[in-house]
């Protein structure tokens, strides 16, 4: 049984063996229909129970298919259904119920420690579908889509994070120290990743740069991504946070500055920190970066199951 939390405590090789399944997966089902199941039904009789405390759209449906196509099934709960919380159910007894009932567990939390206080008391795999500090499956599937659209090793290619510091981000930090790739990160100076964050990437990748000045971030770049600079729960001055990042709308011509093919990724959903013209363009590729989360969720899956190849 192997958890999915953070990518930064997940090995190298592991996360490699990961995205190499999911290329297999995907091409052997060029010909299936949305609800074909793999012909290997690797996880046939397995039960997935995914629990959201926040919204969810690619994250709940692509673990939906994910589980389906590999021959297993998923329930949807949200916490203020269960008796956790208001209901008066501790944490402990609420894990050891789904313990009992499923075979695997997906969380998606406003509070890191609930994470962890689950998997103290789980004994089944938990994966983090989304916490304040980590969104490791959708990083790991912007991994896959940078791979796949440049068709060689994200060792070799400059990637650059133009927006807030926020969950993405710092998974996306931990993705260049596990595949040591160059990390350059653009924004205002106040919205710069934690300390703690930032020294610890910086300690294991020599190649991560944090830039104020937005042309100098995207020089080169063969892959821009970004994200929502206003996130659903943002406890801020929402004026003034789209004041200060103002100089860091992505348009035509900051991608001017990039590589004459670099490509644009995007977490969704989207706000204003990109222009329609760069996120409607064909370098644009977000909606091919969405559609893989169910590829590679399929391997994450398998991965915690102890079923990954």
């Amino acid at each position: 049984m192997k958890h999915f939390i953070h990518l930064k405590d997940i090995p190298a090789k592991d996360l490699r063996k990961i995205l190499i399944d999911a290329k297999k997966r995907k091409k052997k089902r060029f010909k299936l229909s949305t609800l074909q199941l793999d012909k290997d039904m690797p996880l046939k009789g397995k039960f997935l129970i995914q629990m959201f405390e926040k919204p969810s759209l690619r994250t709940r449906l692509s673990f939906y298919l994910a589980i389906k196509q590999l021959g297993g099934g998923t329930i949807t709960l949200r916490s203020n259904e269960l008796h956790l919380g208001e209901g008066g159910e501790s944490l402990e007894d609420t894990a050891k119920i789904l313990s009992t009932y499923a075979d695997g567990f997906i969380l998606r939390t406003d509070k890191d420690d609930k994470v962890d206080n689950f998997k103290k008391h789980l004994s089944i795999p938990i994966i983090n579908g989304l916490s304040p500090s980590s969104h490791p499956t959708q990083v790991l599937s912007d991994m896959f889509t940078v791979e796949e659209i440049k068709k060689k090793p994200i060792s070799k290619l400059i990637i650059t994070w133009i927006g807030d510091s926020n969950n993405v981000l710092n998974s996306l930090l931990a993705a260049s120290v596990k595949f040591s790739f160059k990390l350059n990160i653009g924004c205002p100076k106040k919205y710069q990743p934690k300390k703690h964050v930032l020294n610890w990437a910086q300690s294991q990748n020599k190649k991560i740069y944090v830039f104020n000045n937005v042309k100098k971030a995207v020089m080169n770049a063969d892959v821009i991504f970004s994200d929502k600079v206003i996130s659903l729960n943002d406890k801020v001055n929402k004026k003034n946070k789209l004041k200060d990042f103002k100089k860091f709308k992505i348009n035509k011509n900051l991608m001017s500055y990039a590589k004459k093919d670099c490509t644009f990724l995007h977490c969704l959903p989207r706000g204003s920190e990109v222009d329609d013209t760069v996120f409607r363009s064909k370098s644009s590729k977000v909606w091919l970066q969405a559609l893989n989360r169910v590829h590679v969720q399929k391997s994450i899956l398998l991965y915690c199951f102890g079923k990954l190849g």
